[in-house]
C-alpha cells in the first residue's frame, strides 16, 4: 500500500513548480538590502543618541518631532542630527562614486582617492580657503566641483595617452601621480597660510563634527542628482563592463555613458569632499564588499554601495566619539583603520574582487 503512495508523492513533487535560480538570487539580494537598510536605520538612531552630552532614547525620539527648547533638544537637533545626515549623504556619495569609477575604468582598485579626484577637490577647496578667503559650503562646493572635474579629465588624458589607451593600470598610475602632486600643492598652501591651518588640519583628515543644519539642505541637491544619474547608468555600465565592442553590440552608447559617469562622480565627490573633507577607503572598500555580496551586476552593486557606505561612515563616526574619553577621533582616521584590513582581505580574495 505504501509503494504507490510514495510514487504518487514523488510525481507530485516533480510537478510542483520550482523557483527559478535568478528569482531566488534576486530575493536573497533584496532581503540582504532590507537587512542593511535596517542596520543603517539603527546606526542613525545611535548617531543621534551617543555623544558627550548624556541623553536618553526618549529624548532623542521627542527631539526629532518636537522642539521643546531644552538644552538636550538643541544638542540633538542642532549638532547630532545634522552630523548624522551629512554622514548619511557623504557615505552614500562616496560609496556610489567608487562603484561607478570601478565600473568605468574596469579596475577593482579604482576609487576617488586612488584616481586623484578627492585630491583635486581638496586642492581646490584649500585654494579657496587659504588664497581666495572663502568660507562656507555654498562657495567652496563650486571650487570642489571644478577641482574634481579637472583632475578627472587630466587623469583620463594621461592614462589614455599612448597606443595602449586607457588601461586600468595606466589610469591608476596616472591617478597616483596626480594625487601625489596635488598633495604637495596642498601642503604648500597650508604652510603659506598658517592662519587657516588649524581648520584645514581637521578638514583634511575628514570630519563630520560641527556641521550646521543649513549644510544638510545645501548638500542634498548635489548628492541626490549624482545618485540618480549613477543609478540610471547601471545597465549601460553593465554593458560597458563586457568591453567596448561587445557593449556597442548590445546597444550601449559608450561615450555618453562615460560622460554621464564623470558628471555623476564629479557631483558626488565634489559635494562630499567640500562637506566632510577627503575621507579615504570608503569609495574603495565598500564597492568591493558590495560586489562580493551581490555579484558583478551593477543594478545591485550600486544600491548596496549606497547603503553600505553610510553604514561604514556612521559606525566609524560613532567609534571615533567613544574611543577617546573626553575627546574625539576624526572619522577619516577611523575609516582608514577599519578599511585597511578589509581592503587587504578583499584583495587577497582576488576572485571575488575582480570585475
Amino acid at each position: 500500500m505504501t509503494a504507490p503512495a510514495t510514487a504518487l508523492g514523488r510525481r507530485s513533487a516533480a510537478r510542483k513548480p520550482q523557483p527559478e535560480p535568478t528569482a531566488v538570487r534576486s530575493a536573497l539580494r533584496g532581503g540582504g538590502l532590507l537587512v542593511l537598510a535596517g542596520l543603517l536605520l539603527l546606526l542613525v538612531m545611535l548617531s543621534t543618541w551617543i555623544g558627550t552630552k548624556d541623553t536618553t532614547l526618549g529624548q532623542v525620539w521627542t527631539a526629532l518631532w518636537n522642539d521643546d527648547g531644552s538644552y538636550a533638544t538643541d544638542v540633538i537637533r542642532q549638532l547630532r542630527l545634522p552630523r548624522t545626515l551629512v554622514g548619511l549623504m557623504t557615505g552614500a556619495a562616496l560609496g556610489v562614486a567608487g562603484a561607478v569609477m570601478q565600473a568605468v575604468t574596469r579596475n577593482p582598485l579604482a576609487d576617488p582617492g586612488l584616481l586623484g579626484v578627492n585630491a583635486g577637490a581638496s586642492a581646490a577647496v584649500v585654494f579657496g580657503i587659504g588664497i581666495v578667503g572663502l568660507a562656507g559650503f555654498g562657495s567652496l562646493v563650486w571650487f570642489s566641483f571644478v577641482g574634481a572635474a579637472l583632475t578627472t579629465v587630466i587623469v583620463y588624458v594621461l592614462g589614455a595617452s599612448g597606443r595602449a589607451g586607457p588601461t586600468p593600470v595606466r589610469l591608476a598610475l596616472a591617478g597616483a601621480a596626480v594625487s601625489a602632486s596635488l598633495s604637495g600643492v596642498i601642503a604648500g598652501l597650508t604652510v603659506f597660510d598658517s592662519a587657516t591651518y588649524d581648520y584645514l588640519r581637521f578638514w583634511m583628515v575628514g570630519s563630520l563634527a560641527g556641521r550646521e543644519p543649513e549644510l544638510v539642505v545645501q548638500l542634498l541637491p548635489f548628492v541626490a542628482v549624482g545618485l540618480l544619474i549613477a543609478l540610471l547608468l547601471a545597465r549601460p555600465l553593465n554593458s560597458l563592463a563586457l568591453g567596448e565592442e561587445l557593449g556597442r553590440a548590445l546597444g550601449a552608447r559608450i561615450a555618453r555613458t562615460r560622460i554621464a559617469a564623470v558628471i555623476a562622480v564629479t557631483l558626488l565627490c565634489g559635494a562630499s569632499t567640500a562637506a566632510a573633507g577627503p575621507i579615504g577607503f570608503v569609495g574603495l572598500v565598500v564597492p568591493l564588499v558590495a560586489r562580493w555580496l551581490t555579484g558583478p551586476d551593477l543594478r545591485w552593486v550600486l544600491p548596496y554601495s549606497m547603503v553600505l557606505a553610510p553604514v561604514l561612515l556612521l559606525l566609524s563616526d560613532i567609534i571615533g566619539r567613544v574611543a577617546l574619553p573626553g575627546d574625539e577621533l576624526e572619522v577619516g582616521a577611523v575609516t582608514a583603520v577599519i578599511g585597511a584590513p578589509v581592503f587587504i582581505a578583499m584583495v587577497c580574495r582576488r576572485k571575488e574582487a575582480s570585475l
